[in-house]
């Protein structure tokens, strides 16, 4: 339960030169052991009754300190921390942080291996919205689309699964391409899910969209203008709720979007239903961005000519020399990467996920910052939430989408 503890009203001496307050005011815990707050973060409200008069965050409940164990650790080994961070779309996290390398070391990925990577991208952008938009459902009460999503989202693991091996924490791809190409199960899966997800996807629209006690719950709650999200550094779908239309993907092609079709949803008011509505109609692009992938996948290799950097196949190892030393070499991190820094960018599931190194010549990187969305939306929450009932705080912090570990890094 919540810590309350009531604080001296305005008639008392406490307040004495203060402006008048009618009533008391409440300090309120929300968090972190609130299942709004996933257990790891705190914020200290000041109640006037069911208002929220101020609010104070405290952060830091799981920091890993993944920036500093990341310059103790060869480059590709990095990949594993960045599973735990956005852990609703991992495979962004880790495709994100293969392409600053190749950036940086100048690697050319066959367009094989970029098609791929763009099919898992948007089946992970997919998975992350549904989460997020379900959740914000069961928020306000709203249970069953919640269930008819998660179902969908199952199958998403399960293609995951056949293309790497693992669900959550993914480890997906290596640098220079992929670990594996697409198999024909794969592909079928993919198949099916794109045959089956748009009639559930449009039950769930059915049951939100127009609901009304779902829209008086957020119109008009927790808007954000888009000079304020822009000052704030907002990006992702919470700046293109307010009306900005701005996307890395189409500022800053990465891994051949430049190829596809698809627009950029933008909202108006920069509320929570502006929120959800432009992750609903995100979900509908990036499956539209899957078919095209799909439809179009080029022939020819799934990893990049670079024996130094990418892991060569098991077979080769055990039968070629030369194989067998860049194996050795690449596993115990005794390749140097030269000196010199980078910032990449990819579009992740809640905004501009960026990644700035810097190489001091070593095997580890000299310095790394994650730029993480969910660490700059959050510092906003107060200005959206002043004025507000304690209600409208969760359904706000859901529609921001803040994940906990991408959060604290």
């Amino acid at each position: 339960m919540a810590d309350i503890e009531l604080v001296p009203n305005a008639k008392s001496p406490a307040r004495i030169g203060q402006p008048e307050l009618v009533g008391e005011l409440t300090t309120l815990n929300l968090g972190p052991t609130h299942p709004a707050t996933h257990g790891i973060f705190q914020n200290i409200l000041q109640m006037d009754g069911e208002k929220i008069v101020s609010t104070e965050q405290t952060i830091g409940y799981i920091h890993r300190a993944f920036e500093k164990i990341a310059e103790r650790r060869p480059y590709y080994q990095i990949t594993t921390l960045t599973d735990r961070m956005n852990y609703c779309s991992s495979p962004i996290n880790n495709l994100g942080w293969h392409m600053t390398m190749e950036k940086f070391l100048e690697v050319d990925v066959p367009k094989r291996a970029q098609y791929i990577r763009v099919i898992m991208m948007e089946l992970a952008r997919i998975a992350d919205h549904l989460i997020c938009n379900g959740i914000l459902g069961v928020d306000t009460g709203a249970f069953s689309g919640f269930l008819y999503l998660f179902e969908k989202r199952e199958e998403i693991y399960e293609i995951y699964e056949e293309v790497c091996g693992a669900r959550l924490t993914t480890n997906m791809g290596r640098l220079g391409g992929m670990e594996r190409d697409l198999s024909s199960e794969a592909i079928r899966k993919l198949r099916a899910f794109i045959k089956s997800f748009p009639p559930v996807m449009q039950e769930f629209e059915n049951l939100f969209n127009r609901n009304r006690i779902f829209m008086d719950r957020l119109i008009n709650v927790g808007a954000i203008s888009a000079e304020r999200a822009l000052n704030y550094g907002f990006t992702g779908p919470n700046l293109r709720a307010a009306g900005v239309d701005y996307d890395v993907r189409v500022m800053n092609p990465y891994s051949s979007y430049e190829d596809f079709d698809f627009i950029i949803p933008v909202g108006q008011s920069g509320d929570t239903y502006d929120r959800f509505m432009v992750r609903n109609a995100e979900i509908w692009e990036s499956l539209k961005i899957i078919e095209q992938a799909l439809e179009n996948l080029p022939q020819g290799p799934y990893y990049a000519d670079a024996p130094e950097y990418y892991l060569p196949p098991k077979d080769e190892v055990y039968s070629n020399m030369e194989a067998l030393i860049y194996h050795f070499k690449i596993v115990m991190g005794e390749i140097d990467a030269p000196a010199g820094e980078i910032y990449h960018a990819v579009e992740g599931g809640n905004g501009e996920l960026g990644f700035y190194m810097i190489s001091d010549g070593g095997r580890a990187p000299y310095r790394l910052h994650f730029r993480r969305p969910s660490f700059i939306y959050y510092q906003a929450f107060p200005e959206m939430c002043i004025g507000s009932t304690l209600s409208d705080a969760i359904v706000i912090m859901s529609s921001l989408n803040v994940i906990a570990g991408e959060l604290d890094s």
